[in-house]
């Protein structure tokens, strides 16, 4: 809020310096006209307009006071130059000591806006310019007239300046709440982000080896059973003390974190791994792809699921998987010869193809496709960049 605060008075101080040198120049202008003063009040008055111009800029640059005391006692004492100078008051010298005192020495009001003390700094400061423009140009004009012009000059002067002093915090507060707004749904997205990985997690590993125990591990050897269900005990055992689970997930299939994996060294595991479970699992196509280690998480965990689909589901002991890349893209094919299920029968509900499969992929920006009918079997593509 302090830094909010140091620009909000910044942009102040830089309106102020255009607000007043704006003025200064029209001011000098009127003079400018042939005829409103004469050489000797312009040679004295011409110089005190320089100096004026001067403490306007750096008033611009610094909060000290010390250049706006001199605006006020620059501008008033060209006011009074003017007025004991000129002995007959012209429509240029008139108009150029109205802008000057009406407008031109305003400029202190909207520097003097920005708290209670400066705004009776600014009262008293009105006051003396009101009065000595007053007496001194009593001559010229009605007094009266002096007094309203000058007034309506420095009134909008601190309109503008109470309206940008109190704009800048609101906006600030806007924008942290709009900042926490933003960080309350980023934490909500990676709650739920975890969660369904979670999800994912659990059902690719723990509920599969429960699943496999209510079926009394029919055609998985127990040694097989016991390592998978060692692995998945130490995963729920890390996931409960809120540790990252190395690997990520139960089974051998997994690799250490690393900037980049070949594809290869980790499809050999997964089809071990299924091999114990009773699966056979025939390679086809590339063997050696280079893939970032998140987009290789993902491939080989659906990769994996779609395999433990086939052997929950397809009825066989055999599956064909056909690994294929280009230059943007590795694909894979997996495909058995079982049962096959008509697609609209699929539970959009359910996790194991649309969390783990398509969710997964999704995720580093890849897709899957499922392709199966009653009696032919099923195909999945599995898609993702390199």
């Amino acid at each position: 809020m302090d830094q909010i605060l140091k620009e909000r008075d910044r942009l102040l101080q830089r309106t102020a310096r255009l607000f007043g040198l704006s003025f200064t120049v029209i001011s000098i202008l009127c003079l400018a006209v042939p005829g409103s003063i004469d050489p000797v009040a312009y040679a004295v008055v011409l110089p005190l307009y320089g100096l004026l111009a001067t403490f306007q800029y750096f008033m611009g640059r610094s909060r000290s006071p010390g250049w706006l005391l001199g605006i006020i006692a620059t501008g008033l004492a060209i006011i009074m130059s003017m007025t004991l100078l000129v002995e007959t008051p012209t429509q240029g010298a008139q108009s150029a000591v109205t802008q000057l005192s009406a407008a031109s020495l305003a400029c202190v009001a909207i520097a003097l806006s920005t708290s209670r003390l400066r705004l009776w700094v600014l009262v008293v400061t009105l006051g003396v310019v009101a009065t000595v423009t007053t007496v001194l140009t009593a001559m010229w004009q009605p007094p009266l007239r002096t007094l309203l012009l000058l007034l309506a000059g420095w009134i909008f002067a601190t309109i503008v300046g109470v309206w940008v002093s109190a704009g800048v915090p609101q906006a600030a507060r806007r924008i942290a709440s709009i900042g926490r707004a933003h960080r309350a749904e980023r934490q909500a997205s990676e709650l739920e982000a975890q969660r369904r990985q979670s999800a994912r997690l659990l059902h690719d590993t723990v509920l599969a080896t429960l699943t496999l125990l209510a079926h009394s591990g029919v055609g998985v050897a127990p040694a097989a059973l016991q390592q998978q269900a060692a692995d998945d005990a130490r995963l729920l055992r890390q996931l409960r003390l809120g540790a990252t689970p190395t690997p990520q997930s139960s089974g051998d299939y997994n690799l250490e974190p690393v900037e980049e994996t070949v594809l290869g060294t980790t499809l050999e595991s997964v089809k071990q791994r299924f091999g114990r479970m009773g699966l056979e699992v025939s390679w086809h196509g590339t063997g050696q792809v280079l893939l970032p280690s998140d987009v290789l998480d993902a491939f080989l965990l659906a990769l994996a699921e779609c395999l433990e689909n086939v052997r929950r589901h397809s009825g066989v002991t055999e599956a064909h998987v056909t690994i294929i890349d280009d230059a943007t893209t590795v694909r894979a094919m997996i495909t058995d010869a079982g049962v096959g299920f008509t697609l609209d029968d699929v539970d959009s509900a359910r996790l194991g193809f649309k969390e783990s499969v398509v969710g997964r992929l999704k995720e580093v920006g890849g897709h899957a496709r499922l392709f199966s009918a009653p009696g032919s079997g099923t195909t999945v593509v599995l898609e993702v960049p390199r």
